[in-house]
């Protein structure tokens, strides 16, 4: 075993075997153990003797064994209990046992961001004929003749005039109005169109994914 490592140096540095091999990080030095434990969810621990150790260059601690022997003749739960020949003052300071270390492991959940963007409408206002018929009432004048008789006076007193001999036809000028229409366009009412501004709520419906610890196979 190298005595000159500093094994408080080692907790949490990564543990290798001999071909390499990735055992995992170390956790706990104790009791003349390496306690090593690979994998977050599906923990596997391991208490290695520390004479199984062979370097440590600060970074990375390995070990003289292969995975296949670490799998097999280390693999527990717990510290391997003191033989009864070895106590725990007999051991060097530098093994004494440390703190229990803590495993922090991040449980993510997704969430929903929600953005609003504004698209273009358009609302059509049409404007088209409408045909009636109205009718209007207008006063129209136009002439008549009419008969009157009279005694003579003024100068046909003294004319004598012949009585005719054919059928004479006088015609005499009458005048009547008639009625012309033409249309001219007019503004009979102005239409305000307003916009304005309608909330209302809108369900959006999306999966989200999250984490969960599962404990059953610890």
């Amino acid at each position: 075993m190298n005595s000159s490592i500093d094994w408080n140096d080692v907790i949490k540095k990564e543990a290798r075997g001999v071909n390499d091999e990735d055992f995992g990080e170390v956790q706990e030095v104790s009791n003349g153990y390496v306690f090593v434990q690979k994998g977050l969810i599906n923990k596997e621990k391991f208490f290695v003797p520390q004479d199984k150790v062979e370097s440590y260059d600060g970074e990375v601690l390995r070990f003289g064994i292969s995975q296949e022997e670490l799998t097999s003749r280390y693999q527990g739960d717990s510290f391997p209990e003191l033989s009864s020949t070895t106590t725990a003052s007999e051991e060097d300071p530098a093994f004494a046992s440390t703190e229990s270390e803590e495993v922090t492991v991040p449980i993510t959940e997704e969430k929903l961001d929600i953005t609003k963007r504004v698209e273009e409408d358009r609302a059509t206002i049409t404007k088209e004929p409408l045909t009636e018929t109205k009718t209007v009432e207008v006063p129209v004048v136009h002439e008549e003749i009419s008969i009157e008789r009279r005694q003579p006076t003024g100068e046909h007193t003294n004319t004598t005039q012949e009585p005719v001999t054919s059928r004479q036809e006088i015609e005499i000028p009458l005048k009547r109005e008639e009625v012309e229409v033409s249309k001219t366009p007019y503004v009979r009412e102005e239409v305000i169109i307003k916009k304005k501004p309608v909330t209302e709520t809108v369900e959006v419906t999306e999966d989200v994914t999250s984490e969960r610890i599962d404990t059953s196979s610890i």
